[in-house]
């Protein structure tokens, strides 16, 4: 995955090799329901991605902070937000709820498997922009939810998880997150392969009809 977008490839090899790669997840996860170790989830089973909160706390007015113009998934330092943020109330940003005095579980909003992880995220790490990340493989849509910004992560590569798994804790790691101007939050984004090239897509219409897990 990194490989593809850090430079160390060329953005057609990337796209080649990223077109590989979605096939051969999608498959073998296929043999894996097949063999019934995993389940595989419909988007009307997908869950709000913040335990305790609802799409209420969605930033932007109806969705509007997200803006598809200038990126690309295969350049570093790309423009746009494709994503949604999603805030908890934390007014001292020490990334606990201040409504219930304890940190708030980041939940996998699909079922898959786990593709991606980032967990040593520092403040000295200024060309980072996520912090520490999670990237899951929805067997579904054959597309990518990426979170970020976690404080702490709690799976690792290769772990199936399914719609409310906890996948760590809400944090205020990355470039973009932790400087004082940025309110604690959580970075959500979706993309979906396209013969490899990883297009995002808008799921403001399914965050707000996720159920939320209290």
């Amino acid at each position: 995955m990194r490989l593809n977008r850090d430079g160390i490839l060329q953005k057609k090899e990337a796209i080649d090799s990223m077109y590989r790669w979605t096939n051969q997840m999608w498959d073998y996860l296929e043999t894996l329901v097949k063999a019934k170790k995993m389940k595989k989830y419909s988007d009307k089973e997908w869950v709000f991605p913040v335990r305790g909160y609802t799409s209420a706390a969605i930033g932007g007015h109806n969705g509007s902070g997200y803006i598809t113009s200038g990126f690309d998934f295969f350049e570093v330092n790309s423009g746009g937000h494709p994503a949604h943020d999603i805030f908890i109330s934390d007014a001292n940003q020490d990334a606990i709820d201040d409504n219930t005095g304890k940190p708030v579980e980041i939940l996998s909003m699909s079922g898959g498997m786990v593709v991606e992880t980032r967990t040593n995220w520092t403040p000295e790490m200024t060309d980072i922009k996520g912090g520490n990340i999670v990237y899951v493989y929805d067997n579904f849509t054959n597309g990518l939810f990426y979170y970020a910004h976690l404080k702490e992560v709690y799976v690792k590569v290769g772990d199936i998880v399914k719609p409310g798994t906890t996948l760590g804790i809400m944090g205020r790691t990355g470039k973009n997150a932790y400087p004082s101007r940025s309110p604690t939050h959580l970075h959500l984004m979706y993309v979906r392969s396209h013969d490899g090239d990883l297009q995002p897509e808008n799921i403001y219409d399914d965050l707000i009809k996720d159920k939320t897990i209290k």
